[in-house]
C-alpha cells in the first residue's frame, strides 16, 4: 500500500482546513492540479548577500527546482537563518544551534514531504543537517562548491595564507598594500574556501556520510556542473520521497566511521569532530570522542590539499574528486553502507579513477602516513582534547615547557607583542576562556599568532593549547577543544604561568607537571567567574551547551522528535 504523503495532512484535507492550505498557496499562481497528490519539496535555502560563500544559492535553487518538476514533484523554496563565517560576530558558531532549531521547526511545521539541504559556508551545512535530522524525513544535501583557486603575483593562493600574510606583515616581510590587494587575487569567485578548510570538510563530510550524490564535495562552485548536480539532486530527492528513505535508514554508525576514516584521508578540519558529534546525538548513533582517534589512526593522509598539504579542492575535483580519494580507503570503509542515491558506497566508488597523483595519492604511496584527528587525555584536559597531526610541526609532537599563559583573548591581544612578554620559542602558549560558555560560542582563535620578537627570530612554530577552535583553514601544532573547558572550572582553569607541561602526540597525552592536590587547591581557591548573559538567545546558550567532547549541541535538543505535528489549526 503506498504510504500517504506528509503533505497531504495539509492539501489534502477538505472543507475550511483544506480550503486555507490550498487557497493561501495559489494566491501565488498554483494551478490546483499540483496540490493533488504530488510530493511537495522543500528547499532549504541559506542564501544572503551576509554569507558571501552561499551568494550564489537562488542560483542553485532554481536548478533544484528543475530536477523536482522534472520528477513529477513541486518544489518550495523557504529560507532558515544563514551563518556567514566571515562577517557574523562573536563567532558562526555560536549561532550554529539555533540555526538548527529553525532548521527543525521549518520543516517540520510546513507541508514538506522531502527536503533539500543548500548548504556551503562553514556551520550552515552541520545546522541545516543537524536540524533535519531531528524530522527525519527523506533529505539530500546539495553543497555551494569551493571558490576557484586564489592568483597572486604567480602563485596559487587560498584562505590558509591569510594566516601566513598576516604574520608576514607582523614581521615585515610584507606590506600592507600588498596584502590589501591579494585580497581580490584570494576571493576571484562565488563559493567557499578554496582549501580544505572546515566548508571543504564539511561538503565531505555529507557526501562520506552518504547524503549527498556522488562527487558533490569538489565541483566548483563556478562550474556548470555544480548546476547539474543540483538538478540532479532534486530529481533523486522525489525518488527518495517515494521510497521512504530517510536520514536514519543512512546515518547508521557505519556511516559514522566511514566519515571519520575519509576525514582522515583528506586532512579534514579539527571542527568536523564537533559536528559529527553533534549530528550524530541529533540521530541517536552512539559516537565518542575516542572514535576520531580510534578510527581514524590507521588511515593515511591520501590528499595532498592545504592547508596539510600543497594544492586545492578545484585541483580535487579534477584529480577524481571525493570518490577517487574514497576508492583508495575503500578496504577500510563499511563498504555496504546506504547512500541517498540508493547506492552503497562501495557501488558509487567502482567506476572513480584518480587522474592526478599529485593530488590523490595511493594508499601505497600515500603523501603523509600521519593523518587524522589525534585525541589527548591527560590531566590537564580530563574529557579530552584534539590535535591535527597533519598540520603539526614534527619536532613539536613530543614538547615539554613552560606555560604562558593568557586568561582570556583580551589578555591575549594586550600582551602577546610586549617586548617584556617572558616567552621563547620553547614556552607552550595557552589560552583559556575561549570554549563554548567561556566565550561564548567558542571562537576560531586556538592557532594565536606568534610574537613578534619571535617572529623575527624566525619562529614559525610553537606548541598552543586553547579551549576554543582553530579554522579549518590553519596550521600549526594547535592543541583545541580542551573539555572541560576553563568556565567550566576543570583543571585547565587553574593552570598558571610557568606550569611545565608535555606533549606527547605518541602516547596521546597532555599533562601538566602539577600534582593533584595542588591542582584541587588551586580550584578550591577560585571564584567562579559569573556570567554576564542574563536575556535572549545567549543565555539560553550558555545555560544548555554542552562540552566540545560532546558536540557543543544543546543539551535539550539530543534525540529526534520526528515529522508529526501534534496539534491542528484553524
Amino acid at each position: 500500500m503506498k504510504k500517504q504523503l506528509r503533505s497531504q495532512n495539509w492539501f489534502g484535507k477538505t472543507g475550511k482546513d483544506g480550503f486555507i492550505y490550498r487557497a493561501w498557496m495559489k494566491n501565488q499562481g498554483i494551478p490546483d492540479y499540483e496540490f493533488r497528490g504530488k510530493p511537495v519539496i522543500g528547499i532549504c535555502n541559506t542564501w544572503s548577500e551576509l554569507t558571501p560563500c552561499n551568494a550564489h544559492f537562488r542560483e542553485l535553487a532554481e536548478s533544484v527546482k528543475y530536477g523536482i518538476l522534472e520528477a513529477g514533484g513541486y518544489p518550495v523554496e523557504f529560507p532558515v537563518m544563514s551563518l556567514g563565517e566571515t562577517l557574523i560576530k562573536p563567532t558562526a558558531m555560536l549561532y550554529r544551534n539555533l540555526a538548527s532549531m529553525d532548521v527543525e521547526e521549518s520543516i517540520r511545521a510546513n507541508p514538506i514531504d522531502g527536503v533539500v539541504l543548500l548548504c556551503g559556508c562553514d556551520k550552515t551545512t552541520p545546522s541545516l543537517v543537524m536540524g533535519a535530522c531531528s524530522v527525519n524525513i527523506p533529505t539530500i544535501v546539495v553543497s555551494g562548491g569551493p571558490m576557484l583557486t586564489g592568483k597572486y603575483k604567480g602563485k596559487n593562493i587560498g584562505t590558509s595564507d591569510i594566516w601566513r600574510f598576516s604574520e608576514a606583515v607582523r614581521s615585515g616581510q610584507m606590506t600592507e598594500q600588498e596584502m590589501e590587494v591579494s585580497e581580490a587575487c584570494m576571493a576571484r569567485s562565488r563559493g567557499h574556501c578554496a582549501v580544505m578548510g572546515t566548508a571543504a570538510t564539511m561538503a565531505c563530510m555529507v557526501e562520506s556520510l552518504g547524503l549527498s550524490l556522488p562527487e558533490n564535495a569538489a565541483i566548483p562552485a563556478a562550474d556548470s556542473r555544480r548546476k547539474v548536480l543540483a538538478q540532479l539532486s532534486g530529481k533523486r530527492i522525489v525518488k527518495m520521497v517515494e521510497e521512504d528513505l530517510k536520514l536514519t535508514d543512512i546515518l547508521t554508525r557505519e556511516a559514522f566511521e566511514n566519515a571519520i576514516k575519509v576525514n582522515a584521508a583528506i586532512g579534514g578540519s579539527t571542527n568536523f569532530v564537533l559536528h559529527l558529534l553533534a549530528i550524530a546525538g541529533r540521530v541517536g548513533v552512539e559516537l565518542s570522542l575516542n572514535d576520531f582517534d580510534v578510527h581514524s589512526k590507521d588511515i593515511p593522509l591520501i590528499a595532498n590539499l592545504q592547508p596539510s598539504g600543497e594544492h586545492f579542492v578545484e585541483d580535487l575535483y579534477y584529480a577524481g574528486g571525493l570518490p577517487a580519494v574514497m576508492k583508495e580507503i575503500l578496504p577500510a570503509l563499511n563498504k555496504d553502507a546506504l547512500t541517498v542515491n540508493g547506492r552503497t558506497i562501495a557501488e558509487n566508488c567502482t567506476d572513480a579513477a584518480c587522474y592526478d597523483r599529485n593530488v590523490i595519492a595511493s594508499s601505497e604511496k600515500p603523501f603523509n602516513s600521519i593523518s587524522g584527528i589525534v585525541v589527548l587525555k591527560g590531566n590537564l584536559c580530563e574529557e579530552g582534547a584534539v590535535l591535527k597531526p597533519s598540520a603539526a610541526s614534527a619536532h613539536l609532537l613530543k614538547h615539554t615547557g613552560k606555560a604562558v599563559v593568557f586568561e582570556n583573548i583580551e589578555d591575549y591581544k594586550n600582551r602577546i607583542d610586549d617586548p617584556l612578554l617572558d616567552i621563547d620559542e620553547n614556552s607552550i602558549m595557552v589560552l583559556k576562556n575561549v570554549g563554548p560558555i567561556g566565550y561564548p560560542g567558542m571562537p576560531e582563535v586556538g592557532n594565536m599568532g606568534l610574537p613578534k620578537k619571535l617572529l623575527a627570530k624566525g619562529v614559525t612554530d610553537m606548541v598552543r593549547i586553547s579551549d576554543g577552535r582553530m579554522s579549518g583553514t590553519g596550521f600549526g601544532t594547535v592543541v583545541l577543544h580542551v573539555s572541560p573547558e576553563a568556565a567550566a572550572g576543570g583543571n585547565f582553569s587553574v593552570i598558571e604561568d610557568g606550569d611545565i607541561i608535555t606533549l606527547d602526540v605518541k602516547q596521546r597525552t597532555l599533562q601538566a607537571d602539577v600534582p593533584e592536590d595542588e591542582l584541587e587547591r588551586r580550584k578550591s581557591g577560585k571564584e567562579k567567574a559569573a556570567m554576564p548573559y542574563t536575556r535572549g538567545y545567549v543565555s539560553l546558550y550558555v545555560n544548555h551547551v554542552q562540552q566540545a567532547h560532546l558536540g557543543a549541541d544543546f543539551d535539550f535538543l539530543c534525540g529526534a522528535s520526528g515529522s508529526e505535528v501534534t496539534r491542528d489549526s484553524h
